[in-house]
């Protein structure tokens, strides 16, 4: 008797199904870094170690779910929207997660700490970030459920909404990520400039976060749009 194969399940229900397995790792991932981040400021390695860990465990196991469901992808013609487009969404979701491990492995090998003055802002920052991971994962437990019980007219204007908080989420960690690396201009002098380096690297990389998010919430709103 032959096994079925789970993913193949999954699209017999929904195309959707498997891109939002996937991006629930993805969030649980950057959902690691906040206790991560406090962690750190306390100089407890072992903590942020652990985090570190069931970082990569998550974002492995989203490897994965990613290498299955590029192999058991129907042909487009089985299914309600593009595949090009699929392929597109998982391989952004995927950056949330390499992202979240990045930043884990630069600022546990570093032992970095961040400096006091920017510890409130940047604890602001980093929920911020994460906080529109979970909104794109919401859009995307949204669409499904919607697109499964039938309420296809309705697609569209919940998703405008979703999308519109989103963007929201996206442009307050832009102005916050302004705002810090104004204050670590300001700190700099006082500071290693290798540590400088690494801080403005890790603050580009929290901010990648939220954009890789909004980038999700984009092309969810093409593919309900088509």
């Amino acid at each position: 008797m032959v096994t079925p194969n789970p993913f193949s399940a999954m699209f017999g229900r929904s195309p959707f199904q498997p891109l939002l397995a996937h991006i629930v790792k993805a969030s649980e991932a950057a959902n690691e870094l906040l206790p991560f981040f406090e962690a750190t400021l306390t100089g407890d390695w072992d903590t942020a170690a652990r985090h570190r860990e069931t970082i990569t465990r998550l974002e492995h196991e989203a490897d994965e779910l990613k290498t299955e469901l590029r192999l058991n992808l129907p042909n487009t013609m089985f299914l309600p929207v593009s595949r090009s487009d699929l392929l597109d969404l998982i391989s952004v979701q995927d950056k949330i997660a390499n992202k979240a491990r990045d930043i884990t492995g630069i600022m546990l090998g570093r032992q970095m700490q961040v400096p006091e003055a920017l510890a409130g802002p940047m604890r602001d920052y980093l929920h911020t970030s994460v906080g529109a991971v979970t909104q794109a994962r919401k859009a995307l437990e949204e669409l499904k459920d919607l697109l499964e019980s039938g309420f296809g007219r309705n697609v569209s204007d919940v998703m405008q909404n979703l999308i519109r908080e989103l963007h929201t989420l996206e442009h307050q960690a832009d102005g916050q990520q302004v705002a810090i690396r104004r204050q670590l201009f300001e700190l700099e002098s006082e500071l290693p400039p290798v540590d400088v380096m690494f801080l403005y690297q890790i603050i580009d990389w929290i901010g990648e976060l939220s954009d890789r998010a909004e980038r999700v919430g984009s092309r969810l709103q093409i593919l309900t749009a088509r």
